[in-house]
């Protein structure tokens, strides 16, 4: 565990220096993140609740890159301005869900010069530098990735990390790989699945999509699904249109007129029937008359 301890006592010296050389003031923990100005954020009553806990779980083992894209946006999204972002992962979440890149974060329209990066071995000690990071009022946010089921992330844990975001204001993102939704202390509990994304014109890829399920809402019912997708210029989620290009949609146009002598279908049955009576009184005329 020397590694451990040491990681951990560097990170304690970094929030040391964070809150000697930046604004230390707490923030207002009631302040709410709108997330679509729209559907999802009138279920959560306004948006997401900063200075609380809000667990993610990957629908399935696939979803977790996209997952952790959803956290982290909404991470960068609660934190004040500057304010750099705290992202603790347990080594074997990074190995099954892939290595952050900084390319891609940019491309997200999220700044990789706000981001700390702590890697750690063991689950215990991910959560002990969740609850350290959570407590520094010069903090925006923190990701908690541990992996799987650990017996260590019980309720008393859990209630732990709740305090120090509500002491602090430090909104708090727990990420579940590996984990079966549970009861808990988070504020809410959501369920991410990548969802397919839209090309844009001349077939360039799309936005970023999600499909949302909220599991749980401290304050509310549960809710979704809901398909929102990441529009970066914005800087929101928003719902995907139903068609990308306009010019797919079909060209609705007057109908022309019937060919003479074309009858539409509702009537060809009533239109045989007369055409077999007329034939029937020419041919009794041609009898009664000794023509051929």
């Amino acid at each position: 565990m020397g590694l451990e301890a040491s990681t951990l006592s560097a990170l304690r010296q970094r929030i040391a220096a964070i809150e000697t050389a930046g604004e230390i003031a707490r923030p207002a923990a009631s302040r709410l993140v709108p997330i679509d100005r729209g559907e999802v954020d009138a279920h959560l009553g306004g948006g997401l609740a900063c200075g609380a806990l809000h667990e993610f779980h990957p629908a399935s083992a696939g979803d977790q890159v996209a997952t952790n894209g959803f956290a982290a946006l909404l991470a960068f999204a609660s934190a004040p301005a500057k304010r750099p972002i705290v992202w603790i992962r347990q080594d074997h979440a990074a190995r099954e869900g892939g290595e952050l890149h900084v390319d891609g974060l940019s491309a997200l329209g999220l700044d990789p010069a706000r981001l700390v990066l702590v890697r750690l071995s063991h689950a215990v000690c991910v959560l002990r530098a969740g609850i350290e990071a959570a407590r520094s009022t010069a903090i925006g946010a923190v990701l908690i990735e541990p992996f799987g089921e650990p017996k260590e992330l019980d309720l008393t844990t859990q209630r732990r990390l709740v305090l120090a975001a509500e002491a602090s204001g430090v909104t708090l993102f727990l990420l579940r790989p590996g984990a079966r939704p549970m009861p808990g202390s988070a504020e809410t509990r959501w369920e991410v699945r990548s969802a397919p994304a839209q090309p844009l014109a001349l077939d360039a890829p799309g936005h970023p999509t999600f499909d949302l399920t909220l599991l749980r809402h401290r304050h509310g019912p549960a809710g979704g699904p809901w398909r929102l997708e990441w529009n970066r210029d914005d800087g929101r989620f928003v719902p995907p249109p139903l068609l990308r290009d306009p010019a797919a949609l079909p060209r609705l146009r007057p109908a022309a007129p019937p060919a003479e002598g074309l009858l539409l279908p509702p009537f060809a049955g009533k239109a045989a029937a007369d055409r077999r009576e007329g034939q029937g009184r020419h041919a009794h005329r041609r009898a009664g008359s000794g023509g051929p």
